[in-house]
């Protein structure tokens, strides 16, 4: 069938909307009307080449929800009129990652930026309308298309009664940010938590904090919009910079330190590991969750003293440490039960041929988060 998507043809480049055609959904696939997509800062680390991709053109997105229009063979259950989120890291339920319970390591993973499907770099299930050329897929979802054909494996069937439009967000940014905090970080009740950026990720990781009980959560952003938005959605404190957030950190903890600081940074900087395992106490924790030039190999500025002697330790987090198949109908009744904020969290609703203003508008600062509806 013939459908509309936003779609870059080179990096560095800009989304675009052209027509395209999505094939029928094939065993363990279906095919899915978007009602809503999130404009995740990855999708444009993706148009400016930070995060190099396996087929131009591309077309983006990966925080999506919406309604199944078919469903193929052995699909998981799944059928047509079913309501998904999905997500955007794929969990086959069956490699020793999913089997351990770290569906987010899920080794379909692999060909999350090749466009293709996981199975075979040469299978696509879109093309440029009226010709042969395919278009990569971001994350096999491609969110940014009015019907997309995506595996089983990347969907999540929720209640008919959660709004698909606020809901597409716990495929990506609300996880990825809550789990920084209470799976990746840690949080405890009485702790002292840094969060270093607050955007679509960071003031999620806001949130987590303050659901796993920390009793101070320092919020650092030089957007006085966002760090506004942070202490509604329960940050303790926000601040300017990681000097004060630090200064702040150590006076609550009688000179220790954070116990963790969350870098949730638009483009991370190898200096910012630095200033979060300055602002932490021994046996702290640094989770690292942004990303930036994936191809960057400057050295980090941290101590090795530090990471010997103080037991400090560096984590990564992918997807906040989720178990999607899990955590994304968890948070869903977090939000039914009024503990999770959702609607908070979109600044602004855009169309899908408005895509490259939500971009620019999350570049200006304007934003927390920014979300496409489809009618």
């Amino acid at each position: 069938m013939q459908t509309r998507g936003a779609i870059i043809r080179q990096a560095p480049g800009k989304y675009e909307v052209v027509d395209l055609e999505v094939d029928d959904p094939r065993a363990n696939e279906v095919q899915v009307k978007l009602t809503a997509s999130g404009l995740c800062h990855s999708d444009d680390h993706i148009a400016t080449g930070d995060i190099p991709v396996g087929r131009y053109p591309f077309a983006g997105g990966h925080e999506g929800a919406g309604i199944v229009t078919k469903a193929g063979l052995n699909s998981k259950g799944l059928k047509e009129g079913d309501h998904v989120v999905f997500s955007f890291l794929p969990a086959c339920g069956h490699c020793r990652w999913c089997a351990s319970g770290m569906q987010n390591l899920c080794d379909l993973g692999a060909g999350l930026l090749a466009g293709s499907r996981w199975e075979d770099p040469t299978d696509f299930r879109l093309k440029l309308a009226g010709t042969d050329t395919a278009v990569g897929q971001m994350c096999g979802l491609s969110t940014f298309c009015e019907t997309t054909t995506v595996s089983a494996d990347s969907a999540v069937k929720v209640p008919d009664d959660i709004p698909l439009d606020v809901a597409c967000l716990v495929g990506c940014g609300v996880g990825t940010g809550w789990g920084s905090a209470v799976n990746a970080g840690g949080v405890q009740p009485g702790h002292t938590t840094i969060v270093m950026g607050v955007g679509g990720i960071g003031i999620n990781a806001v949130q987590g904090a303050s659901h796993a009980g920390a009793s101070n959560v320092i919020a650092v952003d030089p957007v006085a919009f966002k760090r506004e938005k942070a202490q509604e959605l329960g940050a303790t404190h926000a601040v300017e910079s990681m000097e004060e957030a630090t200064e702040l950190a150590q006076q609550f903890t009688n000179g220790q330190g954070a116990d963790q600081c969350i870098i949730t940074v638009g483009v991370i900087k190898p200096e910012y590991v630095g200033q979060a395992m300055a602002s932490i106490r021994k046996a702290g924790t640094v989770v690292v969750t942004a990303l930036g030039n994936i191809a960057d190999t400057t050295p980090l500025p941290v101590s090795l003293a530090d990471v010997t002697l103080f037991q400090k330790r560096i984590q990564g987090a992918m997807f906040g440490q989720s178990n999607p198949n899990w955590d994304i109908l968890r948070q869903l009744q977090l939000y039914r039960e009024g503990v999770l904020k959702l609607d908070e969290l979109v600044t602004k609703t855009y169309t899908l041929d408005e895509i490259q203003q939500g971009y620019q508008d999350m570049h200006d600062g304007k934003i927390m988060r920014g979300v496409i509806k489809y009618s």
